[in-house]
């Protein structure tokens, strides 16, 4: 038995989940923009030694090219971030309507018992009823389908059962 405390405990705990996440996802921007800055950095860095090199220092050729190699490493490990969070993301979402759904559905049985607790007697009386005629109609259809398909099998030997008989008698004839 789930009481409404129970189910409002439960909400809460789901929408602090929520907070949490979507505070971690703030954080993650956060991280994100860092790392922005820290690639126009490097970008410029690396424009800073590629114009160097243009004017013929091959001494640093080496650590233009380390940086660029950064940038490329930096980028693509955003990149691999950004998607892994993306899904982390959406993987939560999921997860909180799942969460959402199923406690809507409780409190809504929830309505549904106190609803009926504030029913009359005949009117649960009648609930039971309804239950139990539910029951009996499954019962009934059950036995009309074997009672059907009796049937349909001693019509099938019946038939064959007159034909035999027919043959007998043209045997019988001849």
């Amino acid at each position: 038995v789930v009481t409404r405390d129970d189910v409002e405990e439960s909400l809460k705990a789901v929408f602090q989940f929520v907070k949490d996440k979507e505070q971690l996802l703030q954080d993650l921007r956060s991280k994100i923009e860092e790392t922005k800055k820290k690639i126009s950095e490097k970008q410029r860095e690396r424009d800073y030694w590629l114009e160097y090199k243009n004017v013929g220092s091959e001494i640093h050729a080496e650590k233009i090219s380390s940086l660029e190699k950064d940038i490329v490493e930096v980028k693509s490990e955003l990149e691999r971030t950004e998607e892994h969070y993306r899904e982390a993301l959406k993987v939560v979402r999921e997860e909180n309507q799942k969460l959402f759904d199923k406690h809507m559905k409780l409190l809504s049985e929830e309505a549904l018992k106190k609803a009926v607790g504030y029913l009359d007697r005949d009117c649960r009386r009648e609930i039971e009823e309804n239950k139990w005629l539910k029951e009996e109609v499954k019962i009934y259809r059950k036995e009309e389908r074997d009672l059907k398909a009796a049937v349909q099998l001693l019509e099938e030997e019946n038939t064959t059962l007159v034909a035999k008989l027919i043959d007998i008698k043209l045997q019988h004839l001849q």
